[in-house]
This record gives C-alpha cells, sequence and structure tokens, in this order.
C-alpha cells in the first residue's frame, strides 16, 4: 500500500494524517490558549506544535497506520501567494522535511489554505471538485476569503475575488465568545447557545465586489449586549449576520460566474446555521466538521496526488 503522510501546523491545531490514494486518517490537537485570551503568540504556538506533534505519531504508529509511506506533504504557509508566511508551519515543514529525506522519499510544500480546500472537498466526496474550477470560500479565525479556483494539474490556484475586508468571521465568533465569557476558540459554545434562539434578527452588512465589512457588527453586537440582549440572542445575531453575509456575497459571485460549484472549508464553515443557510440558498458543499477546523487531511490528500504524478 502506498501510504502519504501529511502534516500541519496551524495558529491553534497540529494535526497529523494518513492517505492511501482512497482514504486516511487524521489526528490533531487544539493548542492551550491561556483563558480570557484571544490567542497565542507565534514563538508559543511554534513551542506548542513542537512538543505535540511526537504524539500524534505515536497514536498513528499504535494503529499501524505509518507503513508504506511513499511521501511526506507539510503546509508550509498560510496561503499560496508571495509574502504569506507565519512561524508556526516552521514546526511542520521542519519534520516533514526531516521525515521525507529519512525515509527517502519525496517532500512536497503546500499552503494551509489548500490543504483546506482539498480535505474539504475529498471528506465530502466529492473529490472531483480539484479537477475543475470553483467558488470556495475560507472560513477561519484568521480569514474570511471568496476564492475562484483555477486547479492546473495537481495544483490548487486559488485566486481571492471576496470576503471580509477587515476582521474575520472567526474572530468575530470569538470576540463575541469573549463578551459572553465563553472558552476561547468560541466557536463551538457559540453554535450551541444561538440553537436556543428562534429569531433570524440580524444585521445586513453592505457588499461591494463580493466585498463586506465585518467590524461594524462587532459594535452591534456590544450594543445588544449593553441593552441587556441575553447570550442566546446576542449568539444568533452574530452568527445570523455572518451566514448573511457569506450568503449574498457567494450569490453575487454565482451570478458572475454561473454555474461553478461552491465548496466551504476552514473552522467556521462547521457552524451548522451556516451550513444550513449556504446548502439551502447555495447549493454550497461543505465537509464533515471534524474536517473543516485545521487538519492535515487535504496536505496528505495533495502529497498523494502529486505522488502519483511523479512530481519531483
Amino acid at each position: 500500500m502506498s501510504v502519504s503522510l501529511g502534516i500541519d501546523t496551524s495558529n491553534y491545531t497540529t494535526s497529523v494524517a494518513v492517505f492511501d490514494g482512497e482514504s486516511g486518517e487524521n489526528v490533531g490537537k487544539l493548542l492551550e490558549v491561556p483563558s480570557g485570551a484571544l490567542g497565542l503568540r507565534q514563538s508559543e504556538a511554534l513551542f506548542q506544535h513542537v512538543r505535540q506533534l511526537p504524539a500524534l505519531f505515536a497514536k498513528l504508529r499504535q494503529e499501524g497506520l505509518l507503513e508504506g509511506i511513499v511521501a511526506v506533504g507539510a503546509s508550509t504557509r498560510p496561503r499560496a501567494v508571495e509574502g504569506s508566511y507565519m512561524p508556526c508551519f516552521l514546526a511542520g515543514e521542519s519534520q516533514g522535511r526531516s521525515l521525507a529525506h529519512a525515509l527517502g522519499v519525496p517532500f512536497y510544500a503546500v499552503s494551509h489554505q489548500q490543504g483546506h480546500l482539498a480535505a474539504a472537498a475529498f471528506t465530502a466526496g466529492r473529490a472531483e471538485l480539484l479537477e475543475g474550477p470553483f467558488l470556495a470560500w475560507h472560513l477561519s479565525g484568521g480569514t474570511t476569503e471568496l476564492l475562484l479556483v483555477e486547479p492546473e494539474g495537481n495544483e490548487l490556484h486559488a485566486r481571492k475575488i471576496g470576503g471580509s475586508s477587515d476582521i474575520s468571521a472567526g474572530q468575530l465568533i470569538d470576540r463575541t465568545g469573549q463578551l459572553l465569557g465563553l472558552a476561547f476558540p468560541a466557536g463551538k459554545a457559540l453554535d450551541e447557545l444561538s440553537e436556543r434562539w428562534e429569531s433570524g434578527e440580524h444585521f445586513s452588512v453592505k457588499i461591494h465586489d463580493f466585498t463586506f465589512s465585518l467590524s461594524g457588527v462587532e459594535n452591534k453586537v456590544k450594543e445588544r449586549a449593553a441593552k441587556g440582549a441575553g447570550p442566546e440572542e446576542i449568539a444568533r445575531f452574530a452568527l445570523a449576520t455572518v451566514a448573511d453575509a457569506v450568503c449574498r456575497a457567494t450569490d453575487a459571485a454565482r451570478h458572475r460566474w454561473p454555474g461553478l460549484p461552491v465548496l466551504c472549508s476552514g473552522g467556521v464553515a462547521s457552524n451548522r446555521l451556516l451550513r444550513q443557510v449556504l446548502t439551502e440558498r447555495c447549493g454550497a458543499v461543505f465537509a464533515p466538521a471534524r474536517y473543516s477546523t485545521d487538519n492535515a487531511m487535504g496536505v496528505a490528500v495533495l502529497a498523494h496526488r502529486y505522488w502519483e504524478e511523479g512530481q519531483p
């Protein structure tokens, strides 16, 4: 069996995955963020990745999943564009390159964003999306980007065409969670809170050229809290606003590029309200929730594709 190994060391998750061309397995662990904080310094994230990677490899070894490795891949930067860089990805890249040299197999560098897209398409049962152009959302703690993805061979060329012009959807969610006293990251807890409120009331942000601003929504959230709105109402308002903005931008893009499928990736894409709205209104494709959040599966998928094509 020919197995590819993928490593992703994002800002908040350490993950390792294997893929044999048909199926795979991902193991991961969230980084530890101090109570009340909204993130980590890059130096601390890098330290935690280096500390956590051995245990993840050990888990795959115990399950007998580290046999027949023919390629190693790692996310080495946030996006496949010039100047994209974050120190936390050095942990996965350095270990990945070292393993590839030790095993005598090729190493493939991909971006974190490319990994998200590949993981979402494959685990949603829509791997064929990677063969042709499609629209995609990368919705995470640091990114809210609407992309036009145009594959060239096995390369996923993603061009940003819209999204948030300021804070990301994930930042809005985490700041709302902090306001409500929720632990970081707040996405799952905010999602559960929002399910307890029936109203679909939201703030309709302005959209221009598939782009919108979410910083004003944060102010609207604070205003509601100051007026005594309950946590369930605030959670629903914030998430409904994000869902509406993303859906309207998607509708506009589908009008500009008719017929293209829409793929949603990133941790925010695991939100139930967002999934419901975009599935019903836009026919969007979503990965299972565990593969919407940061994971190494897409990195392993891409590494296997490159290996099959005989890329050096």
